[in-house]
């Protein structure tokens, strides 16, 4: 009968706990992992157009104009550029361009860190500071993606945002220009990295949820 059913399933569940074959487990792997640092760089490529445009504003004429577009000079060379040969990218290995990924951002970083105690207000400080803190959680999420698929990180610390003996900027117009290369290659190094990233994620399947059940005492 109902209360015969009733009394079976209460003393089937009151006695789930002494049933060692019922193990939930979660299996976190580098699926996941990708997809939060892919996540992670759609999120800071929207967070570097607004503050972008609002570091330009600062910086003022002719940097905050469109149609600015100056020529790299040799100082410029110091922030790790991302112009090169989209084929040529995509023929490294996954290993290269996370390796290539986590040093780039480790650089421009300290670069950008070395801007927060430069500008003058107060709302755009605050800004630089909270885009620097994500862009250390993007460096260790890449650090994460690369130890789940087991490869090792880059060798060597990132370099300061002046290396020792090189010379500061001799004017205030360059050293405009030295923050305006900043900005732009942090956008295109964002752009890349989302596309790498996307990629990957649909090479690495993403973690799955499963129930593993045993009959031991049946």
């Amino acid at each position: 009968d109902s209360w015969g059913i009733f009394a079976f399933l209460c003393a089937a569940l009151c006695n789930l706990p002494a049933v060692p074959a019922l193990n939930g487990t979660e299996e976190l792997g580098a699926g996941q992992s990708i997809q939060k640092t892919y996540d992670l760089t759609r999120y800071l490529e929207h967070q570097l157009r607004t503050l972008a445009g609002t570091y330009l504003n600062y910086l003022g004429p002719p940097f905050n104009e469109p149609d600015f577009n100056p020529p790299r000079l040799a100082r410029a060379e110091r922030v790790p550029s991302a112009t090169v040969d989209l084929d040529l990218w995509r023929g490294l290995t996954d290993n290269a361009r996370l390796a290539a990924n986590y040093r780039a951002y480790s650089r421009l970083l300290c670069y950008l860190r070395g801007l927060d105690g430069q500008v003058g207000t107060v709302e755009l400080r605050h800004r630089l500071g909270h885009f620097c803190s994500s862009l250390q959680g993007l460096v260790l999420s890449i650090a994460g993606v690369m130890s789940s698929l087991g490869y090792p990180l880059p060798a060597g610390p990132a370099g300061p945002p002046t290396p020792p003996g090189a010379p500061a900027a001799p004017n205030n117009f360059l050293k405009k220009m030295d923050d305006f290369w900043l900005l732009k290659e942090l956008q295109t190094w964002l752009w890349r990295s989302a596309k790498d990233f996307n990629r990957l994620k649909k090479k690495v399947p993403p973690a799955v949820v499963t129930l593993r059940i045993e009959a031991r005492g049946f």
